[in-house]
């Protein structure tokens, strides 16, 4: 479901992209070219500061928002995931929040204000929050972040840690192409 937030904004989503029908893509939301968006996906930009503004959330080109993920924002703060990045399954992204391009987050993980950069791994059932995680960085399954000064017991990616995103956003790809072509028979 598309719909407006309290302010009226709509969504602005690329016709390349396929929103699954049981999603609810609310107000200034912003989605890119070929993204995937799964089964019972939330991404509600409806909150306004205490000037009565808010920032978009953007979801970047080829990215793909996977089944049950909620990505909302606290006090209207910017939402922005970047391009070949993958939010899998239930997991949720809170703003302020910036997660760089070739990012894959696992499952069930929470990420609130911090920012990801790019090539990074976060695995499954992990929890980072005011902090910026540098550039190739992975952080093992069930790990919780709080800080900049937890960051120095995290090893950079090894290239081959990257394979399992790369595939995921690569499938993602053609799924949008596959559910795109579906639309139709409906």
């Amino acid at each position: 479901m598309i719909r407006k937030n309290p302010n009226g904004d709509l969504p602005i989503i690329a016709e390349s992209a396929f929103v699954d029908p049981t999603a609810i893509i609310c107000g200034k939301v912003i989605v890119g070219e070929n993204v995937f968006i799964g089964p019972y996906v939330v991404i509600r930009a409806d909150e306004v500061d205490a000037a009565g503004q808010m920032d978009s959330i953007i979801i970047g080109a080829n990215s793909n928002i996977q089944d049950g993920v909620v990505i909302h924002s606290k006090s209207g703060g910017r939402v922005e995931i970047g391009e070949f990045t993958s939010i899998a399954h239930r997991s949720i992204v809170h703003g302020p929040c910036k997660i760089g391009n070739h990012v894959f987050l696992g499952f069930n993980s929470v990420v609130f204000n911090c920012e990801v950069g790019n090539g990074s791994v976060i695995r499954h059932n992990s929890v980072v929050e005011n902090c910026q995680i540098p550039d190739a960085f992975y952080i093992p399954s069930t790990t919780n972040i709080h800080s900049n000064a937890e960051l120095s017991r995290i090893t950079p990616v090894k290239p081959h840690m990257t394979d399992f995103s790369e595939d995921v956003a690569r499938t993602n790809i053609d799924l949008v192409k596959g559910y795109k072509k579906l639309q139709n028979e409906f």
